[in-house]
């Protein structure tokens, strides 16, 4: 059974940052596209960032672009997204999705 689980989030001050974990269990941890996304209370859900092990290649929303860093450690089968420069508009649920499965949120609150 493929289980996502998100860890890392926190209460952290505008500038600062928070490096979010995603474990993944229950897949071969050797080909995948892991995602990273967020859902703000009254707003649509938003893809943050994006990884496929395949070629290496990451993707990242507008808003994140030269804040966010996304990377994977396989030995660990984890992903991770290194946030800096945090902005209260970056506060939210933060969710690792892998091929339609969801990981339980993480909170990320921003304070001003």
């Amino acid at each position: 059974e493929v289980q996502l689980v998100e860890s890392g989030g926190g209460l952290v001050q505008a500038g600062g940052s928070l490096r979010l974990s995603c474990a993944a269990s229950g897949f071969t941890f050797d080909d995948y596209a892991i995602g990273w996304f967020r859902q703000a209370p009254g707003k649509e859900r938003e893809g943050v960032s994006c990884i496929n092990s395949s070629d290496g290649s990451t993707y990242y929303g507008d808003s994140v672009k030269g804040r966010f860093t996304i990377s994977s450690d396989n030995a660990k089968n984890t992903v991770y997204l290194q946030m800096n420069s945090l902005k209260p508009g970056d506060t939210a649920v933060y969710y690792c999705a892998y091929l339609g499965y969801w990981g339980q949120g993480t909170q990320v609150t921003v304070a001003s």
